[in-house]
């Protein structure tokens, strides 16, 4: 395996993104087990964009502006969509201020994280511009070298991600016992969709 593969892998993973902010949040509203779970979802997330890089839509988006700014624009409206229900403390990353509050369902969190990285063009673009790069061109084995290639990516942003979210559940009590802080926390969140999808929207392919 190459080291270059790993260290840039763990990079990318780590660096603070919609994932990562949707599993900091999940840990800080319900707890460690609300954070994996939300850490399962954003790697389900990464099956799609593997498959597209596999099967060579990767390259469509690549080549056609029009495919590339219809997805990029979905993940736009998907990020402003959680912005919303994030302000307004509803939805799968609502920080409740009770600790009876009603929590949204593990099924409903996995398909919240799994849009958030299926509607992310960059990831496809990442798979189809990075895997390859260690894909020996005309190697026999290319397929299965991906599939191993895409499963240690996968396993890289669970484990990242499910450590986020644990840091974050471990301060949980500290902040959902402060209704001023929780208040702020929400809109912290808020805003940082609202910036992540600025930043989508001004992306060229």
């Amino acid at each position: 395996m190459s080291i270059e593969f790993l260290l840039t892998t763990l990079v990318i993973v780590a660096t603070p993104g919609t994932g990562v902010l949707f599993t900091l949040a999940a840990g800080l509203s319900r707890g460690v087990k609300a954070s994996v779970i939300a850490a399962f979802g954003c790697t389900l997330g990464i099956v799609p964009h593997m498959l597209a890089a596999i099967t060579g839509l990767a390259a469509l988006l690549n080549a056609s502006a029009v495919a590339f700014q219809t997805l990029k624009y979905l993940g736009v409206a998907y990020l402003l969509y959680m912005a919303w229900n994030t302000l307004r403390d509803k939805g799968a990353l609502a920080v409740p201020e009770e600790t009876t509050a009603a929590a949204p369902s593990a099924g409903r969190v996995i398909l919240s994280a799994i849009l958030l990285n299926v509607l992310n063009p960059k990831l496809t673009i990442f798979f189809f511009a990075f895997l390859p790069q260690f894909v020996p061109a005309g190697s026999v084995d290319a397929l299965p070298r991906m599939l191993e290639l895409s499963g240690l990516f996968m396993l890289a942003t669970f484990i990242v991600f499910a450590v986020y979210g644990a840091c974050a559940a471990a301060v949980r009590n500290h902040i959902i016992s402060r209704p001023v802080v929780v208040a702020w926390m929400r809109r912290v969140f808020g805003v940082s969709f609202v910036a992540l999808a600025g930043r989508l929207a001004v992306q060229n392919q």
